[in-house]
């Protein structure tokens, strides 16, 4: 009995596996910038910054290529990835249904229809968001003056005044 039932499984399989690989090699990436590091450490006229930049550009693009990979997995399960929430959804689905982000068109695959493994599949990193709603115009209050102290005396006398004139004509009544 073959160990993959059918060419889904084994293609996952092989996704699987040069994931796997390209995490390994990161890695020794990995060691191999500490190495040039403590290089340049212990000899400050040795400059290995190109070395340790050509190496971090390379683990980057593995991130990239695992990425991708791990978007045709999905793929070859009948899923998607909403680029909002995250949540695994049927390639069918026009909307997520976890936090309701429409997907693109180009997402909107009928579930029978599934991409064949050598299908380049647009990961999640380039999918955009939807874009929001045009902002209302900001509300701008009037700019408040301030009265010279000078100015308010009178004022507040003249209320004063008036406030008087009113309790006494509610104590002849």
């Amino acid at each position: 009995m073959p160990i993959f039932q059918d060419a889904k499984g084994k293609n996952i399989a092989n996704f699987q596996k040069s994931i796997e690989e390209k995490k390994h090699t990161i890695s020794k990436y990995y060691d191999e910038i500490g190495h040039l590091y403590y290089g340049q450490y212990k000899d400050v006229n040795v400059d290995m910054t190109k070395d340790i930049n050509a190496r971090c550009e390379s683990i980057s693009n593995l991130y990239i290529e695992i990425e991708d990979l791990n978007v045709k997995i999905l793929r070859e399960k009948g899923l998607k990835k909403c680029a909002i929430c995250a949540t695994e959804n049927n390639l069918s689905n026009a909307f997520c249904f976890k936090c309701g982000a429409r997907f693109d068109d180009a997402d909107a695959v009928p579930a029978d229809v599934i991409a064949s493994p050598n299908a380049s599949a647009t990961p999640a990193r380039y999918e955009t968001k939807p874009a929001a709603a045009p902002a209302a115009a900001p509300v701008v209050a009037a700019p408040v003056v301030q009265a010279a102290p000078a100015a308010v005396a009178p004022v507040e006398a003249a209320a004063e005044e008036v406030v008087e004139a009113v309790t006494e004509e509610g104590k002849e009544e």
